[in-house]
C-alpha cells in the first residue's frame, strides 16, 4: 500500500507542476511556481526579511545601490522584471535574493566592499539566481519530495521566546540562507561575470569579492585561537556560497574569458557613498561595548559575565555562556502579552506551577517565577523574570539552557547577570555611541597609527587592514591614499 500511495502522492504533485522555458539557458522545465508565482513569492516574502533584518534608512545610499542592482539587471535575461535592491541594517555580511526580482545586501557586507565594481560582483551573482530560477527549481524538488514549498532562498521565521530559550544552545539564526546546488553556483557565477562585462565592469571584481571575505573568514579564526577558543561558523555570503579553492579556479577562468576594455571600478564613488555608514552595531538595534550591551533608544542596558558573549536579533538579546549551553533571552514585552508580571508570566512562559517573588532590579519592579510550563514533550523547568523598565515598558528576561543540568550550573551567573539589568545611566549613554565608516588619508604610520585612533578595543589594527582588503598579505595602502577607518 505505501509504495503505491507514494506513487500517488508524487503523481498530484506532478500533476500541480507546468512546463516554463528557462530564461537563462531556454530549455523547458517541469516547475510548481511560474513566473507569477516567483513574484506573488517574493512580494510576499519581503516584509518578512524587513521585519527581520530592518531596512537600512538612508535615502542617498538607496538610491546607489538601487541604481547598480538596475543598471545590472538591465542587462540580464529577466530584465523585464520589476527588480527590487535593498541594504538591510544588518551588521551581518551578507547578501541574497528572493524569487521574482528581490535583492538584498547588508550595510555589513558594504563595509567591506572596497569598491562599486565589488559590490557589483556580489549582486550580480545574486541577480543570476534569480534569472536561472534557482529559487523555483529548489522549490519544485521540495515539492516533489513531499517537503512542501519554501517561499524562497530565505526563511525569515522569526523565533518565538520559547523557540529562542531552545535554540540559545544551538547558535541558530533568526533566519537562514538555503544553500543552492554547486551547479547552480557556478551558473550565478557565470551569470554574474556576463552581466558585469555587460555592464562595462571587470569581472575579475568577483575574484577579488571572495579574497575579501575569505580574508573575513581568517580574521574570525584567528581573533578565535588568540583568545583560547573554538572558530565558530558565522552566518556571512560565503557560508551560505561554498568557498572551496576549487570554486576559487572556477571563477578566476570564468573571469578570464572576458576580455575587454572596462570602465574603471568605481573605488571613489563606493568610499563616498558608505562615508557615514554605521559600523557593527546600530543605535536602533543597541550596540555592545565589551561586555556592556545598550539600547539607547528604550533607554536600558545589561552587562554580561566576563567570557560570555552576545547574540543580538530583531526580536531578543541572547547572553550566552562560552559554553552554549545556557543564557539569558532579554525581550522587550508588546502590550497585547499583559499589563501586569503575572499576566505577562501567564501568558508568555505559560507556567504550570511553581513560585513567584518580588524583586527589583536597579530601582525597577521585577517578578521572579521558578517552577515548570507545560509543553508538547511534558512539563519542563523554567526560570524568568519580568522586569518594569523607563516608560513603564515591561521586559522579560528568560533563564535557558539546553538541559536542566546546564541551567542548574549557569543559574547563579544568570541571577548576576539579570541583576546588571538597569536604565541606562549618563555613562552608559556616552559608551553607548554607534561607531561610523570614515575615509581619510592613509597616515604615514601605516595601520598601527591609524589603530591608535580609532574606538576598536581589541584587535584593531588587524580590523583596519581587513576593513581596507590589506589583511593577510594584502596590498598595504601607501600614505595619502584614501582608506576606511573607524569613528
Amino acid at each position: 500500500m505505501r509504495p503505491f500511495l507514494g506513487a500517488l502522492m508524487l503523481a498530484a504533485v506532478l500533476a500541480g507542476c507546468e512546463t516554463v522555458e528557462n530564461p537563462v539557458t531556454g530549455k523547458a522545465e517541469r516547475t510548481v511556481m511560474d513566473e507569477r508565482s516567483e513574484v506573488a513569492e517574493g512580494q510576499k516574502a519581503h516584509p518578512q526579511v524587513l521585519a527581520e533584518y530592518g531596512q537600512y534608512d538612508d535615502a542617498k545610499l538607496a538610491a546607489y545601490v538601487d541604481g547598480l542592482g538596475q543598471r545590472l539587471a538591465a542587462q540580464s535575461h529577466r530584465k523585464e522584471l520589476k527588480w527590487h535592491f535593498t541594504v538591510l541594517d544588518s551588521p551581518e555580511v551578507n547578501a541574497f535574493a528572493l524569487p521574482g526580482g528581490y535583492v538584498y545586501v547588508t550595510r555589513g557586507l558594504m563595509a567591506y566592499m572596497e569598491s562599486e565594481a565589488d559590490l557589483a560582483g556580489v549582486i550580480g551573482h545574486e541577480i543570476g539566481h534569480v534569472t536561472a530560477r534557482h529559487g523555483a527549481q529548489r522549490a519544485t524538488r521540495q515539492q516533489t519530495a513531499g517537503l512542501g514549498v519554501l517561499a524562497a532562498s530565505v526563511l525569515g521565521a522569526v523565533l518565538g521566546v520559547g523557540d529562542l530559550a531552545q535554540q540559545v544552545s544551538q547558535g541558530v539564526a533568526a533566519g537562514y540562507i538555503a544553500r543552492y546546488s554547486r551547479d547552480q553556483e557556478l551558473q550565478a557565477d557565470q551569470l554574474g561575470a556576463e552581466y558585469l562585462a555587460r555592464s562595462n565592469l571587470n569581472p575579475s571584481n568577483m575574484v577579488d569579492v571572495i579574497g575579501v571575505l575569505g580574508s573575513q573568514e581568517r580574521f574570525a579564526a584567528d581573533v578565535a585561537r588568540a583568545e583560547g577558543r573554538a572558530p565558530r561558523a558565522e552566518a556571512n555570503w560565503l557560508s551560505s556560497h561554498p568557498s572551496n579553492e576549487q570554486r576559487l579556479r572556477e571563477i578566476r577562468e570564468i573571469a578570464a574569458k572576458y576580455r575587454g576594455q572596462y570602465g574603471d571600478d568605481g573605488r571613489a564613488r563606493y568610499l563616498q557613498a558608505i562615508d557615514g555608514l554605521p559600523f557593527g552595531e546600530s543605535r536602533d538595534q543597541g550596540v555592545t561595548r565589551g561586555r556592556n550591551f545598550y539600547h539607547e533608544p528604550l533607554g536600558v542596558a545589561i552587562t554580561a559575565p566576563q567570557g560570555w558573549r552576545f547574540q543580538n536579533s530583531a526580536e531578543a538579546l541572547a547572553i550566552v555562556n562560552p559554553e552554549g549551553n545556557a543564557g539569558l533571552v532579554l525581550q522587550a514585552v508588546p502590550p497585547k502579552a499583559g499589563t501586569s508580571h503575572e499576566d505577562i508570566l501567564r501568558n508568555v512562559v505559560k507556567p504550570d506551577q511553581g513560585r513567584t517573588e518580588q524583586r527589583t532590579l536597579n530601582g525597577q519592579p521585577a517578578t521572579h517565577f521558578v517552577g515548570t510550563r507545560r509543553t508538547e514533550q511534558g512539563a519542563r523547568p523554567v526560570a524568568a523574570t519580568v522586569a518594569t523598565g523607563p516608560g513603564g515598558r515591561n521586559y522579560l528576561l528568560l533563564y535557558a539552557g539546553a538541559d536542566q543540568a546546564a541551567l542548574q550550573r549557569a543559574y547563579r551567573q544568570l541571577q548576576e547577570t539579570e541583576s546588571t539589568f538597569r536604565p541606562m545611566t549618563a555613562a552608559d549613554r556616552s559608551a553607548a555611541r554607534p561607531w561610523t565608516l570614515q575615509t581619510v588619508p592613509m597616515p604615514r604610520g601605516g595601520f598601527a597609527e591609524l589603530a591608535r585612533r580609532v574606538p576598536l578595543a581589541t584587535h584593531a589594527e588587524q580590523q583596519l587592514r581587513l576593513l581596507n582588503g590589506a589583511y593577510g598579505g594584502g596590498a598595504e595602502p601607501q600614505p595619502g591614499q584614501p582608506v576606511k577607518t573607524v569613528e
